[in-house]
C-alpha cells in the first residue's frame, strides 16, 4: 500500500509561482508512474501532469503546458510540480497520484493511489 502526502499549496497572486511536493511511502517509488491532478469547485478532477517511473517521459495538459513542470527524485521518493505564471483558473485542490506501471497514464481511473490534496488559490 502506497501513501502519498502533498505539500506546498497556498495563496498566490496571478503571475506568481508555487512548488508542490508529494512524498511517497510504502512502495518502491521507482516502479511507479506519478501524476498530478486538480479539481476546482463544481468541476471534475482533471489531469495536469504525469511522469513515468524513470523521469524520462513527461506529459502535460494543454492548459498547463509551458507553465508547469513535473519532476521526480527517486532517491527521495518525491515528485514535484513547479507552477509558474499562475492564473486564477489554476485555483483547485491538487492531488498527487501513483500507479505501478511502465507507461505514463493521464486519466484518473488508471491511477491506484491518491494523496489527500493540497489547496492552490490564485488571486486576480
Amino acid at each position: 500500500q502506497v501513501q502519498l502526502v502533498e505539500s506546498g499549496g497556498g495563496l498566490v497572486q496571478a503571475g506568481g509561482s508555487l512548488s508542490l511536493s508529494c512524498v511517497a511511502s510504502g512502495g518502491t517509488f521507482s516502479t511507479y508512474a506519478m501524476g498530478w491532478f486538480r479539481q476546482a469547485p463544481g468541476k471534475e478532477r482533471e489531469f495536469a501532469a504525469g511522469i513515468n517511473r524513470s523521469g524520462g517521459m513527461r506529459k502535460y495538459a494543454d492548459s498547463v503546458k509551458g507553465r508547469f513542470t513535473i519532476s521526480r527524485d527517486n532517491a527521495k521518493n518525491t515528485v514535484y510540480l513547479q507552477m509558474n505564471g499562475l492564473k486564477p483558473e489554476d485555483t483547485a485542490v491538487y492531488y498527487c497520484a501513483a500507479v505501478r506501471t511502465g507507461y505514463n497514464p493521464s486519466t484518473s481511473s488508471e491511477y491506484h493511489y491518491w494523496g489527500q490534496g493540497t489547496q492552490v488559490t490564485v488571486s486576480s
